[in-house]
Parts: structure tokens; sequence; C-alpha cells
């Protein structure tokens, strides 16, 4: 009779790996790909560089007896963490495995995430999370919540030390959203993620309304109404490519410059398109990306919420190199205007580009805050308000480009002068005032109008002398709120000019455990 030989203690090893590398099976694993889903190490593995993963925590499990938990463990317990490379730099990551539990949070689960995330910050380099959760284990009760509150202090603590992402690519319910709502960058995966607080049927429970995931919570809704997210991927894979080109504009924590990217496009190239890009008519829109991207290297633009907010746009380009941050007013929607929801999105970007060392490119055409009941009672002059501090506090270089219109506030509040910005350049198209030349004369000679027998005409003739006097830059340029005045085809030259001379800029705000920004 043959006895039967023990395992070595590397086949044990092996056996164990294998057996976490199946999280919940086989099945289950169908089950996600079925509904279009990578799986988390899927996931990971297309995310990274080629076999550059190094994982942590393989072999945990969770330390639950009730409810029958005892008998169904699983190792890793529903969490893949560990580190790897992007683009030959490091980084950090975390992917949720929905084939265990539902991706479902539990004290072990938490603490491997917590345990990667203080190990970013300690040596710099970015964290990203890949969310695919049910939310909390309800098993494990108040050890799921705290370490739910573990995480949330973690994101806290890292925000503006290393750059944070996360990629909602399933469920994200209840408390489970803090934790990306902290992070610096959200990409939701159209028709498969989705964010809410409280889910369809509890709203109906509560409110009686009756709603959808996707409507209530879904890529589309969160990427155009909420602003909660950046990007909308079309599937897993689009989503960890976009985390992998936003990298490429971002240093790797605080205290790095963002990385140089050479590029074979001309540093003084003029575009003679730019001279006649701004419509004679004041009243008429353009696009302003039309002129961004004939300025930016390579005319590529990558853009951050692109669908929300649209009377401003963000984005990140690079001139002559730098990655740069960029916030430009969009005279084709809205004319440009600043309301509540383009006011905290652009104070949001221009606070990250702050924190990661990102100068900032401002193109401003703004006729003004946008006039209604319904913004000044949700709070217009509060949220505005956090635009103009978050450029206020900057102290990256900052460099405006004035194309068109600079009313009132608004102009005060894009990047001017009188704010700490470097270098301000306008084109001779550009209109500095308190407000336009036809609202300027109705407010100003009301009374001598009234008064008068053709008052139209001479309130036209009121209208054109303003416009010669205030509806141009050379005003401001006489007081020096304006560097110069530039000729639009050269705007690339000039920009990529004023870059190199403001890069070894050093710059601060005085001494303060943090400003109290008005949220």
């Amino acid at each position: 009779m043959q006895l039967k030989t023990e395992k070595t203690k590397l086949e044990i090893l092996k056996e164990k790996n294998l057996l976490a590398e199946e999280g919940g099976g086989k099945e289950k694993i169908e089950k996600q790909h079925a509904a279009g889903k990578m799986t988390a190490r899927e996931r990971i593995q297309f995310l990274l560089d080629e076999d550059t993963f190094e994982e942590f925590d393989k072999f945990v499990v969770h330390r639950s007896s009730d409810f029958g938990l005892d008998k169904q463990k699983y190792l890793g317990d529903g969490v893949i963490t560990g580190h790897g490379l992007i683009n030959g730099r490091p980084v950090f990551v975390f992917a949720q495995d929905f084939t265990v539990f539902g991706g479902s949070l539990s004290e072990t689960h938490a603490q491997k995430i917590v345990k990667i995330m203080d190990l970013a910050m300690k040596v710099g380099a970015p964290i990203i999370g890949l969310n695919d959760s049910g939310g909390a284990r309800i098993q494990e009760g108040v050890w799921s919540l705290a370490g739910y509150a573990e995480i949330f202090l973690r994101n806290t603590l890292a925000s503006g030390v290393v750059p944070q992402i996360s990629c909602i690519m399933g469920p994200c319910a209840g408390g489970a959203v803090y934790s990306p709502a902290i992070t610096d960058f959200n990409i939701m995966v159209k028709n498969s993620s989705y964010m809410f607080i409280t889910g369809p049927d509890v709203i109906k429970t509560v409110t009686h309304e009756e709603v959808t995931k996707e409507v209530l919570g879904g890529a589309v809704t969160h990427n155009t109404r909420s602003g909660v997210a950046h990007f909308a991927a079309e599937n897993d894979q689009h989503a960890l490519q976009i985390v992998r080109e936003l990298l490429s504009f971002l240093p790797s924590n605080n205290l790095e410059n963002p990385p140089f990217v050479p590029s074979n496009d001309p540093p003084d190239r003029t575009e003679e398109k730019l001279n006649h890009i701004i419509p004679e008519d004041p009243t008429q829109p353009y696009d302003i990306k039309e002129i961004i991207l004939s300025v930016v290297d390579d005319h590529y633009f990558f853009e951050v919420q692109e669908h929300f907010a649209p009377n401003i746009v963000i984005g990140f380009a690079r001139l002559g190199g730098f990655s740069v941050g960029i916030v430009a007013n969009q005279p084709a929607f809205l004319a440009g205007v600043l309301d509540i929801d383009a006011s905290v999105k652009a104070a949001r970007f221009v606070r990250f580009c702050d924190c990661f060392n990102i100068p900032l490119i401002t193109f401003e055409d703004v006729p003004g805050f946008l006039p209604g009941v319904h913004q000044e009672h949700s709070g217009i002059i509060r949220h505005g308000a956090k635009l103009l501090y978050a450029f206020a506090e900057a102290t990256v270089p900052k460099i405006t480009v004035i194309t068109r219109k600079a009313y009132g506030g608004a102009y005060c509040v894009m990047a001017s002068k009188h704010i700490r910005t470097d270098v301000n350049f306008a084109y001779p198209t550009a209109e500095i005032a308190v407000m336009g030349a036809e609202g300027a004369v109705n407010l100003l000679y009301k009374k001598e109008l009234a008064q008068m027998e053709n008052p139209e005409q001479e309130r036209q003739s009121l209208i054109r002398m303003f416009n010669e006097k205030f509806a141009n830059p050379y005003v401001a340029a006489e007081r020096g709120f304006i560097d110069e005045v530039i000729e639009p085809a050269k705007t690339r030259p000039k920009l990529i000019r004023a870059l190199n001379l403001t890069k070894t800029k050093r710059d601060s705000n005085p001494p303060k455990k943090h400003g109290n920004i008005p949220l």
C-alpha cells in the first residue's frame, strides 16, 4: 500500500495563491462577465503596466462568526490591494471584488485598504480605488461602519498630499459614496455603475417618488446634473484608460512637479486664425475650445467634467511640455456667465491644481454672474466666492488671457491681476468694465434720457461713447492691470514664455492652520 505524501510548503503556497485568485468562484466570475464587467483582478492587470502588480494581504480573511459567516471565508475578503506602475511610475490600488460577498466592506476588507493608503502617503504615490461593492457587510454591524470611517479619515488626510482617483465600476451606495466624494476625481461607467445615499426603494417609501437606479444615480446623471462625477466611461476598459491618461498630467505627490513631456510642436508656433476668431458683434458666441486647442501642445486638451456646467471649461493640457490646468469661460453656452454650478466646478479644479503644483491658465470671456431669484436664493454669493477664494489662495504660476468680456465682479474673480495673478494678457478685443455699455448707459443716464424728446438717438450716442472709452483693454493696461495687449495669433508663444518665466515662482500664504473657504 502506497502512503500518501504530504504537500510541500511550496505546494501549499501555490494552492493558496490559486484559491485567492479564484475570488468567489467560476460561476460568479462568469456572472460578472455576463454583466459586461471585468473582474477585480482583470481590472488591475489592465490598469497597471504589464507584470508590475505586487499584491498585499492576499490571504486575509474576515473574523466574523455571526449569521453563519464562520463557514463562508474567502482569501482576500472581497478586495484586492497592492501597488504597481503606471507609465513606469508607482501607484497604489485597491479593487473591490463583487464575486465575494458582493464586494461588501468588512472590518478586514477596510483594514486592507487603509494599509495601502497609509503607505501611499508615506512614499508619496497616487491612490486608485476601483469601487464595485454592495456596501457595508450588514452581518458585521458597527465593525463595517468603523471600517468606512477609517477609510474616510485617510481620504481626508491624503487630500492634497497624493492624487486620489476613484473608479465607480458597479454599485456604490450609502456610506460608501463618501470616500469617492472626498477623492480628487470620480470616473463612472455608463449603464453599470451608480452612486446614491439612499436607493430607489427607500426613496419610494419615504417620499413616494418613483425613480430608477440609472436616473437617480447613474453615470450620465452624475456627469450632467449633480457634478459628482468627472468622467463617464463607455465600459470598464475605457474607465481604466481614463485613469492612465489623467495620471500622465499629474505629479505623484504634492512635493513633486508634474511630468514634463517633450513635444515636437514648436513653442513659437503662431495661429493666424486666432486674429479673426472673436466676432465683431460682442453678443455673438464662439467656442472657447477653439482657442484652447489652437494654442496647446499637439492641439490636445484633456477636458474634465465636460458635461456639467458647460458655461465653464476645465481640463489639462501641455504647453512647451509643461502640464497646465486650464479654466475658461465658454461664450458658446449661456454666454460664458458664471452661475453656481460653474463656480463650484472651477473652484474645485483650481484648488486641485494648486495642491499639486500645476500652473493655471485662464481664458476669460465673462459677462458677469447669472442673475435670477433661483440663483440668489440658492447662494450664488457664497458659491461664487468659492471660485474667488480658490484663485486668490492659489500660489502656483497663474496666467490669464482676456479674450473679450471681463465685466464686474466676475472680472475680479477670474484670476485678475488684483488677486496675485502673475502675468495678465488681453486681446485687442478685450472689454474690461463694470458692465456692458448698454447697461451702463441705462443706469447712469436714466433720468436724463427720460426727459429727452428723442431718447433713443441720444442713448445710442452715449453707448458708442461708452464703448469707445471702456470696451477695450487700454484703460486697464494704462493702470498696469494688464501686462500686455497681445496679437491673438501669438497666444501660444506668449503663454509658453510666461510659463518659463514663472516656473521658479515661490509664493506663500500667511501662516495658519487652514483658511475657511465659504463652503
